[in-house]
């Protein structure tokens, strides 16, 4: 009696997130890592510890690796089902990594569906991830394609602590391999075909973070965070549907579950930026100390782009300020608040 394949899944990306990910598909899938830098592979095939971004952290046995792109994408084809490509590049790598599975795709290379799990807009044009990836994947039409977003720290997702996460695409069958592949008891996965309103979500709510870390660093109380979480919800609602996503797709998991986990968790980096911003230090000085922040690159673009439609957007225009504007956290808190009365 025959049995089904298991499907094969590449993953592009071995940061804490694209590894995170790669070990809970192991459960049901076969699962092939790639990373850029050969020795760090190496390292991770021999000690199935990701040190430089999960350390402590024991990966799956069976979780393959490589730095080569022609054994990463012949992967997909090793089994009798056509393989998943999950691409976990940060949002300033996906256009490249995208132009590359075009060219991939058009030597020959069969994919059932390509997901993407970076959040932000580009600097250059204000673009959202499907923006990005439909533009280098013109050639390719036909492809279904989706976003695997949510509130998820991946040291916790590493640990299978408990978490859930929303794929959404216009594909249902690629949907339903999102879920074979990463439902598990400790990870739930929802379904939406609302790729817009994902995406606002994902990239606001780390603008809204870092809103929420000035206000703690400047000691301003728990009434304070949660006047800007909800606030900055509804900033984040109003320009999604302004540009045609679902109002509903912003009280669930990419929208309200991600803004409350980012702008709260302490091992949230935009909060930790915004923290430290409030403390009296410059972003300069933060970003020398290597810290990544995902909403000081795409806060400005954000900015650009709600005003381009008209959307007012009172507390990303604060986070600018202070950011790139020479405005202090003090200030921009003052002028937030000094603001004229409002209907909710």
């Amino acid at each position: 009696m025959s049995t089904q394949p298991r499907l094969a899944i590449t993953i592009l990306g071995a940061g804490a997130w694209g590894t995170a990910l790669a070990a809970a598909a192991c459960q049901h899938a076969d699962v092939m890592l790639w990373g850029r830098r050969p020795q760090a592979m190496a390292d991770m095939a021999f000690s199935h510890v990701n040190a430089e971004y999960l350390p402590g952290i024991t990966l799956p046995a069976n979780l393959r690796y490589t730095s080569d792109l022609d054994t990463a994408f012949g992967h997909l084809t090793d089994t009798t089902s056509v393989g998943l490509l999950l691409l976990a590049t940060p949002m300033a790598g996906l256009s490249q990594t995208c132009e590359l599975v075009s060219n991939t795709l058009t030597a020959g290379l069969k994919l059932a569906g390509m997901v993407w799990t970076c959040k932000g807009l580009t600097p250059e044009g204000g673009k959202l991830p499907h923006e990005v990836v439909a533009q280098a994947l013109a050639a390719h039409p036909d492809l279904p394609v989706g976003v695997l977003s949510g509130p998820s720290f991946a040291k916790e997702v590493a640990r299978n602590l408990p978490v859930a996460l929303t794929i959404a695409s216009a594909d249902m069958t690629l949907k339903q391999q999102v879920i074979d592949v990463f439902h598990t008891d400790h990870m739930r996965i929802y379904t939406s075909t609302d790729v817009m309103g994902v995406e606002v979500g994902g990239a606001l709510k780390n603008v809204m973070a870092i809103a929420c870390g000035i206000s703690d660093g400047l000691g301003l109380g728990d009434n304070a965070r949660a006047a800007l979480i909800t606030r900055g919800l509804a900033e984040m609602t109003r320009l999604g549907v302004a540009m045609g996503a679902e109002p509903s797709t912003f009280a669930g998991l990419t929208g309200l579950g991600d803004l409350v986990l980012t702008a709260t968790g302490h091992l949230s980096r935009n909060r930790q930026v915004g923290l430290r911003i409030g403390n009296g230090e410059s972003l300069e000085e933060i970003l020398a100390d290597g810290m990544t922040a995902e909403g000081a690159r795409c806060a400005h673009a954000v900015l650009i782009r709600a005003a381009a439609i008209g959307v007012p957007m009172p507390i990303t225009e604060a986070v600018c300020d202070t950011l790139f504007g020479g405005v202090t956290a003090a200030d921009t808190a003052h002028r937030l608040m000094a603001r004229s009365a409002t209907e909710e």
